[in-house]
């Protein structure tokens, strides 16, 4: 990934910070982004080829200033779509004991958060360049319990295909299976360990391949094994 620029949110934990890590391992320059800045600052801190910034996905200007950060005055190479949250505990969050705030401020973030990172990513997206957006089996299967979350990843899902349908640039879904992060509740593999896909998916696998559709823990396993 050496020379390419990265943009990620929602990258001051969890698969977002192993991410930002592991593309700088590679090469990558990765301008990352919370809604903190002290949380963010504390993972790209020190690391040579991070940068940190302040921005909250659910306002666009926000993201707006990101990607022209991120894009160093030139081009975005790579987007990670990554910030989400989850009200409740998953699992233990049915939808119909869901409060209208709690549904309201997770589309905002999950969904919105994710249109508006597309959205403002386009002006400075390399023509080569291509958008990941991290879902999982959440999106496409009925789980109890886990209310408005569920809901904001098929609508995540949906933007995919969406813009995929709808720009010359790839866009897809990553589904790292279920990872230990504050949305699981800790259960499920290391970030650390899934990171490697988000570098499979974001520099081998064919832009074909990864326009409108979803790459699993499975086909990466298949390509890389």
């Amino acid at each position: 990934m050496d020379g390419t620029n990265a943009v990620v949110t929602g990258a001051s934990r969890g698969i977002g910070a192993s991410v930002v890590r592991r593309f700088v391992d590679e090469g990558a320059h990765v301008t990352c982004c919370a809604r903190t800045l002290e949380e963010v600052e504390a993972v790209a801190g020190g690391v040579d080829g991070a940068t940190a910034v302040r921005a909250d996905v659910r306002d666009e200007d926000d993201v707006e200033r990101l990607m022209e950060t991120g894009a160093h005055g030139g081009d975005i190479d790579v987007v990670v779509a990554n910030a989400a949250i989850s009200r409740g505990d998953p699992g233990e969050s049915p939808l119909d004991e869901a409060s209208y705030a709690a549904f309201d401020d997770t589309m905002r973030t999950n969904v919105r958060g994710v249109f508006a990172t597309i959205r403002e990513a386009l002006p400075h997206l390399a023509a080569d360049g291509r958008i990941l957006v991290p879902s999982g089996s959440v999106a496409r299967e009925a789980t109890p319990g886990m209310g408005p979350y569920a809901v904001s990843k098929a609508g995540a899902e949906a933007l995919v295909r969406g813009f995929s349908a709808d720009i010359e640039q790839p866009v897809g879904v990553v589904d790292p299976g279920y990872v230990a992060t504050g949305l699981s509740g800790g259960k499920g593999r290391d970030p650390d360990d899934v990171a490697p896909m988000f570098v499979w998916a974001a520099r081998d696998v064919d832009a074909g391949a990864v326009d409108g559709e979803i790459l699993d823990l499975r086909a990466w396993k298949r390509a890389t094994r």
